[in-house]
């Protein structure tokens, strides 16, 4: 007697899956149809501008990075957002009596069943209708969609599949939360796209597209475009690439499974070795200040190394503070002022800094009896922020300046830059003991329900006041620069901009401490709210 097939309770499962998370709250269900909804519109109306684009001299080279391009988020989706999906962890099925061949099959199936699947249909079909050209290249076309679709789902199901030890632990929710950093980058590398694109139009696009059309799934949208041409060669070449893709993605997603199924969980096991390592006192800590003033700097510190929210914030921050100004520097209209934007993105970092321990706070807070303790405490926090942000403020500088190779403005650049820091870590450590709110660990929120407004109130009041509070140094700047014969003294700028922006530091931590110590408990309640 033959076992009955998988298929369809797989596909019943995904179903009641999707019911199911819609059923636990209100807020879930609205932001699941919203999103959709949203999805769906953005879908269509992309599918009618690739219709439109049909008979226009670059059709192919746009359709073909737009695939090449689904498929890379196909791949990275799982590695990102590993619980946007509860079927793609594996591991919940292995008490199961499945073979591999019927388990593989039975979730490529019910993988197609969701908004992203749909999506990527409306994509590829609008592909195909902008360069099919006769009745063997629609035929052609519906094959090539029906592989590209295929192989966008096995490849993400091979990588999370790859990858799923990884993905439940904390390491990859460290990943996760670094998706943030992805959306960052990739953000500034299409507005760096786009406006080349719109300098020299959409020829720029063809050497990329001569590549990419021999790249799975977008080699087979290439084919349909050869078959328009009467290339036939060609095109069975590129339909045969895809289709040995989505054989080579199956049977690496079945041999995954198989371990994944038959083998242990050891990934989260540390050796004693790392163990030892890990409990060993680093060589950075040995070279910090003695006292509460080195132990909050090390402290400080294991946190953007360690936690997930505080590193993201801060690899981001990193990032973005270099791409906006070395971006614009590349394609010549960029400023040396611009670098400033490094100091600003780490300058953020000094708020909400008791949001950042968490529930943890209570430790610290009963390391706290005076305004002496709180000012040290403060103290401490920046300087380690201090550590990270004064040489990579530098840094970018410098770079920007000489990409730009202006370097008479660096003097000024980098005083504007560091007198902005000085103002920011001031309002910061303020804003910190005034608008205190709770962090989230778990999850993409980085505040709490009902504190939303203390974060817009302390993030983006406290970067108004920074920017109020470095108006004597920008005015100088201005002064200087129109003045006849300000060029010879521009150079004042960089002492003028350190020391301000040190006295501005100083007073801000003056004035938060007090505010701190005695708002102990009010702070406490609300970083940890979450």
């Amino acid at each position: 007697m033959s076992a009955p097939a998988i298929t369809p309770v797989f596909v019943r499962l995904k179903l009641s899956l999707l019911r199911n998370g819609l059923r636990q709250s209100g807020g879930r269900k609205a932001a699941y149809i919203t999103s959709a909804v949203f999805a769906l519109l953005f879908a269509v109306l992309q599918l009618i501008g690739l219709i439109a684009l049909r008979g226009h001299a670059h059709a192919e080279s746009v359709v073909v990075l737009a695939v090449a391009v689904l498929g890379l988020g196909w791949a990275v989706m799982p590695l990102f957002f590993p619980s946007g999906d509860e079927t793609l962890d594996p591991t919940r099925l292995v008490m199961l009596p499945l073979r591999p061949r019927p388990l593989v099959r039975a979730l490529l199936t019910a993988s197609l069943v969701g908004i992203g699947p749909l999506f990527t249909l409306c994509l590829l079909v609008g592909s195909v209708v902008a360069v099919a050209r006769g009745g063997a290249a629609f035929a052609v076309g519906a094959v090539a969609v029906v592989l590209a679709l295929l192989v966008c789902v096995a490849l993400a199901r091979a990588v999370a599949a790859a990858n799923v030890r990884l993905l439940t632990s904390r390491k990859g929710r460290d990943l996760a939360v670094l998706s943030g950093l992805v959306i960052a980058i990739g953000a500034q590398i299409v507005n760096f796209g786009a406006q080349r694109l719109g300098a020299s139009g959409l020829g720029e696009l063809a050497p990329a597209a001569g590549v990419l059309q021999w790249v799975p799934p977008a080699s087979a949208i290439g084919a349909v475009h050869a078959v328009s041409e009467g290339s036939y060669g060609p095109a069975a070449a590129q339909l045969a690439l895809s289709a040995g893709a989505l054989v080579a993605l199956l049977a690496l997603w079945s041999r995954h499974l198989t371990r994944l199924m038959t083998s242990p969980d050891g990934s989260t096991l540390p050796s004693a070795e790392s163990a030892a390592k890990e409990r060993s006192s680093t060589g950075l800590a040995r070279l910090l200040p003695a006292g509460r003033t080195g132990t909050v700097m090390d402290r400080s510190l294991r946190y953007v190394w360690r936690d997930p929210k505080t590193k993201a914030a801060w690899v981001t921050s990193l990032a973005i503070g270099l791409i906006v100004p070395v971006f614009n520097a590349w394609q010549g209209t960029g400023s040396v002022y611009f670098a400033c934007f490094a100091a600003g993105m780490l300058g953020i970092q000094m708020y909400n800094q008791f949001g950042q321990d968490t529930s943890a706070f209570w430790m610290v807070a009963l390391t706290i009896s005076s305004t002496r303790d709180a000012y040290v405490e403060l103290r401490a926090r920046a300087y380690a922020l201090l550590l990270i942000t004064l040489p990579y403020a530098t840094l970018v500088t410098v770079l920007t300046t000489a990409m730009l190779g202006d370097w008479r403005r660096l003097p000024e650049a980098l005083g504007l830059s560091f007198a902005l820091l000085g103002a920011m870590l001031a309002t910061g450590a303020w804003t910190s003991a005034r608008f205190p709110y709770s962090i989230p660990q778990e999850g993409y929120k980085n505040v709490a329900p009902g504190q939303t407004g203390l974060a817009w109130i302390s993030i983006f009041g406290g970067m108004m006041a920074a920017a109020l509070l470095c108006a004597p140094v920008i005015a100088l700047t201005i002064w200087l620069n129109v003045s006849a014969d300000g060029d010879d003294w521009t150079w004042l700028l960089l002492p003028a901009g350190t020391a301000y922006g040190a006295v501005l530091t100083a007073a801000g931590l003056k004035l938060a401490a007090p505010r701190t110590a005695r708002r102990l408990p009010e702070i406490l309640a609300a970083v940890s709210k979450g």
